[in-house]
């Protein structure tokens, strides 16, 4: 019997070519531990917050400008109903604030067309007249010293949600500004034109940020421009959803401590400026920058709260401030 024998024939270098090389493996050194993994969660978030402090410029508009902005915002976050709405803000003089002229909708509003008022709503400055509405906003500044923009409208998901007679329920992370901060007026008073109006809504809004009114609309209270902007985004937001979850089940309750971290975590006026100046470019990109300086803004001119000037002029040829030919 013959024996056979298996072999495996020697690997041989290709003329020319040399052959690999076998190098140890590479000894790797262990990273120096990060600073901040056993830091405490407090700890974390009052630092993050100093560095927002820092990290997010402050921007340069005019409260005119902010205002005007904002009326663009709110008209391509859906808040547009008509001619419905008032959205205001404290001037320079006591007892005076800007505000749109009736007749004008959100997506008109400049700048130049706004008008200064007083609290009996006579023109100081500009040209036709506020909305009548707007006495109750004269009644809110009186209540609270703190306040210095208030918005009020009708938008699609709020209005319908008035319609139901329940207040807001804030269920979700993103909402939490609102948690605890959204009072709730169940009844109707009717038209917002009168005293009567003013004190139950003055009343019914309390020192919240928020109300929601039933069967009419919303009304956003805060310190200035930029937050009360960004809480009347936001509080569309929650009721869009609040009308979706409602609409799938029943709607769970989340931990109210949790809430409230979450509700002061995101209530800052850093983090307000940096909302703000987001929705602000993103209204410029869509063609708004007739709000702030009349004509057509280059996208890549525009960048946290500047505009650049130069980009816009002779570029607006053949229009107005006014947006008109």
């Amino acid at each position: 019997m013959v024996n056979t024998v298996s072999f495996r024939p020697a690997r041989h270098a290709t003329p020319g070519r040399r052959a690999p090389l076998r190098h140890a493996p590479e000894r790797r050194s262990t990273p120096a531990m990060a600073e901040t993994l056993t830091t405490a969660k407090a700890d974390l978030v009052d630092l993050a917050h100093r560095r927002m402090r820092t990290a997010i410029p402050d921007n340069d508009w005019t409260t005119r400008q902010k205002l005007a902005l904002t009326c663009r915002i709110l008209f391509e976050a859906g808040h547009d109903s008509g001619l419905a709405g008032q959205i205001t803000a404290r001037a320079e003089r006591p007892g005076t604030y800007y505000t749109q002229r009736l007749g004008l909708g959100f997506d008109e509003i400049t700048e130049d067309n706004l008008l200064l008022v007083d609290e009996d709503l006579e023109v100081l400055e500009g040209e036709g007249m506020a909305n009548p509405a707007n006495r109750f906003h004269s009644w809110v500044y009186r209540a609270r010293p703190d306040v210095s923009c208030i918005i009020h409208t009708h938008p699609l998901h709020l209005s319908a949600l008035s319609m139901l007679e329940t207040p807001l329920v804030v269920s979700h992370m993103d909402l939490t500004p609102l948690y605890e901060d959204c009072a709730f007026l169940e009844t109707w008073p009717g038209i917002p034109v009168g005293n009567e109006e003013g004190e139950i809504i003055t009343a019914a809004l309390g020192d919240k940020r928020a109300l929601l009114l039933a069967h009419h609309g919303m009304l956003v209270a805060t310190a200035g421009v930029e937050e009360s902007c960004t809480l009347a985004v936001l509080f569309e937001r929650a009721a869009r959803l609040q009308l979706l979850a409602s609409a799938a089940g029943r709607i769970q309750e989340i931990p109210a401590p949790l809430a409230r971290e979450a509700h002061d975590w995101t209530s800052t006026a850093k983090r307000s400026q940096a909302n703000f100046a987001y929705y602000a470019r993103r209204a410029l990109r869509a063609g708004h920058g007739d709000a702030i300086g009349g004509g057509t803004v280059d996208r890549s001119t525009v960048s946290g709260g500047t505009v650049d000037r130069s980009a816009t002029d002779g570029a607006a040829v053949g229009t107005t401030p006014e947006g008109g030919a």
